[in-house]
């Protein structure tokens, strides 16, 4: 969500701010601000409602300088989106920025304004800023103890970063349920949310753990975990690459990573396929060993993961005979799970950060679950460092907030380990060579999809002045229509719900009339008949129906119905196949709507608050 960039160098660091901060811009944001130390001192702060662009032409307009800074981009939670609820914060010669949630801000906002200290925003960051000041002129005590002191006192999730003016040598950090990263330099170092914002400045990170606190200086970077303890974090190079800055001749982003779902599914699949069957060796002999003791398979996620792990569920149990469950990790983390025995917990994350899959995962350790797998997007984010088994998704970059990559690369890896669960409850050579075959097929499957596009861009067009759509879809098309029913409510804020369609006699049929659109995804599988019944009976009641569905289905159009002929997809991949249309869809409305298709209003990439 929020984005955080701080830098200590011996060059003017407002352009390293500002660049950084353009690369969080995906994450999604309605604020930003930076604070530098000048020369002589004094803090200088400039902060602005709207796009970082709006800050950097301020910052062009009236120069600031300095060798030490923090910036940041705000998703507002405490306080509506403006100038003066912006962050960094202060407090005389503190400046704060902070991602996350104090959740009892208000008794030490009172506790503090009953000190003298007046509040010049509703944010709870800015607490932070008047306890650091408070314990340091109360105590005398340097900067880095201020901070030890008053972490104590927090409640919630927190990832800050603080500087003093009367010290410009040194910025300091804690990490609480939001990440934080350190970017090692020549006589510099940086702090950041996310290291892409420091990919330009550096290579070598130090991924801060649950409860660091630091203390960063141009040449030293001293860590103390939670319980006080120095300790050292392993430095770690990164090869990651921006490829943000590049629209590659596409509009929006998300375009451009619809389209880009065919080399990122086979840049999944690289190395996983071997003489035709699945290759997860990667997992290493502990965990093929433990693979063959699952019993059960425990899925928790959040939005598009969630949806993809309810897709696996019919895999799992149709394909490997493994019992499966899916489940909200905001739900998860605030009930009394039962576990069940041999349970493998899987967690899915396109940033690794969620911050309610997070504390999932980590429940889940209390519980005692057989051992936990991550499948994540990010190489060095917090789920994978946590989890007990990873698989990468390799879906590259994504900065559109309504995940498009991300989604089918989760579903491919998902689909690879039914097959390996699966081996080790006897399932047949024939049925994992059916898996393999059907994945090495699907991204020249997508590339014929994607050639529906303008097609597509004219169905849209029916879109224009609808408030509510449904979409529908039988078995693990149910999800999709989930997932289709997810985006385009994301991006064209137009009201969309997904049915099982046979469903639709138990309520939904009530909502039947000639302005309600209707969406179908209907494959040629066991459940066409069935599904055909149930578009009867949307067409028996005026319903407009729009139906993506293979060339050979049987389906024709008229006044009522149109159909979307697809060319022919293997069975056990088609749900991923399915959902690429309906992205188009989706995005091709959202154009139509005019919103802003890459960071849609009041929603982020990576949710690391709850």
């Amino acid at each position: 969500m929020c984005g955080i960039v701080g830098a200590i160098a011996k060059q003017d660091v407002a352009e390293i701010l500002l660049e950084g901060l353009k690369r969080l811009e995906y994450r999604g944001y309605d604020s930003a601000g930076l604070a530098i130390i000048s020369s002589n001192g004094i803090l200088q702060r400039v902060r602005r409602v709207g796009k970082v662009k709006m800050l950097a032409d301020a910052i062009a307009e009236n120069p600031i300088s300095g060798q030490i800074g923090i910036a940041h981009t705000r998703w507002a939670t405490h306080g509506e989106p403006s100038e003066h609820n912006a962050h960094p914060h202060t407090s005389d010669f503190i400046a704060v920025v902070h991602n996350g949630i104090i959740e009892n801000f208000e008794p030490l906002r009172e506790s503090l304004i009953a000190k003298g200290y007046q509040f010049r925003s509703e944010t709870d960051t800015e607490v932070i800023a008047h306890l650091i000041h408070y314990t340091i002129t109360q105590e005398q005590c340097s900067l880095f103890d201020a901070l030890k002191k008053v972490i104590p006192q927090l409640r919630g999730a927190y990832g800050t970063v603080v500087m003093d003016s009367r010290n410009p040598d040194l910025l300091v950090a804690a990490r609480s349920g939001s990440p934080l990263v350190i970017g090692l330099g020549e006589d510099e170092n940086f702090i950041a949310s996310d290291q892409l914002a420091l990919l330009p400045v550096t290579r070598r990170f130090i991924f801060l753990d649950e409860g660091d606190i630091a203390e960063v200086t141009h040449q030293k970077v001293t860590i103390l975990d939670k319980n006080n303890q120095a300790v050292k974090r392993n430095e770690i190079g990164s090869d990651a690459k921006y490829d943000a800055g590049d629209k590659a001749g596409y509009n929006h982003y998300m375009h451009k990573e619809i389209y880009e779902q065919p080399i990122a599914i086979k840049n999944t699949l690289e190395g996983r396929i071997k003489h035709g069957l699945i290759d997860l060796s990667e997992l290493g002999s502990k965990g093929e060993s433990l693979l063959s003791k699952v019993e059960h398979i425990q899925i928790v996620a959040c939005g598009t993961a969630y949806n993809a792990g309810l897709i696996s569920r019919y895999w799992f149990e149709a394909l490997a005979g493994i019992p499966c469950d899916v489940e909200i990790a905001s739900e998860f983390r605030y009930r009394k799970p039962a576990r069940r025995k041999n349970s493998l917990f899987i967690t899915l994350s396109q940033s690794g950060e969620t911050a309610d899959t997070l504390a999932a995962l980590r429940l889940s350790k209390e519980i005692g679950y057989l051992s936990s797998l991550a499948i994540c997007n990010v190489a060095a984010s917090t789920l994978v460092r946590e989890a007990d088994l990873v698989l990468l998704t390799k879906a590259g970059t994504e900065v559109g907030v309504a995940s498009t990559k991300a989604f089918t690369t989760q579903l491919t890896v998902l689909l690879m380990l039914v097959a390996t669960l699966g081996r080790a409850k006897g399932m047949s050579d024939q049925t994992e060579k059916a898996i393999a075959h059907a994945l090495q097929a699907l991204p020249s499957r997508i590339e014929q999809v994607l050639m529906f596009d303008g097609q597509i861009e004219k169905l849209a067009a029916h879109f224009t002045n609808k408030h509510h759509a449904l979409f529908l879809g039988r078995g693990d098309q149910y999800p999709i229509a989930m997932e289709a029913a997810l985006k385009l409510k994301e991006i064209s804020y137009i009201h969309a719900e997904a049915y099982a369609a046979g469903e639709l006699k138990h309520g939904p049929l009530a909502l039947i009339d000639s302005d309600m659109p209707v969406i179908v995804m209907a494959p040629s599988n066991d459940l066409l008949e069935k599904l055909k019944s149930n578009i009867e009976e949307v067409r028996a009641r005026g319903g407009q129906l729009y139906v993506f569905a293979e060339q050979d289905a049987g389906f024709v159009s008229d006044n009522g119905m149109t159909i979307i002929a697809l060319p022919h997809v293997e069975e056990l991949t088609a749900a991923i196949y399915y959902t690429v249309p309906t992205q188009l869809l989706a995005y091709h409305v959202a154009l139509i709507k005019g919103t802003d298709v890459d960071q849609p209003r009041n929603l982020a990439k990576s949710v690391t608050v709850e």
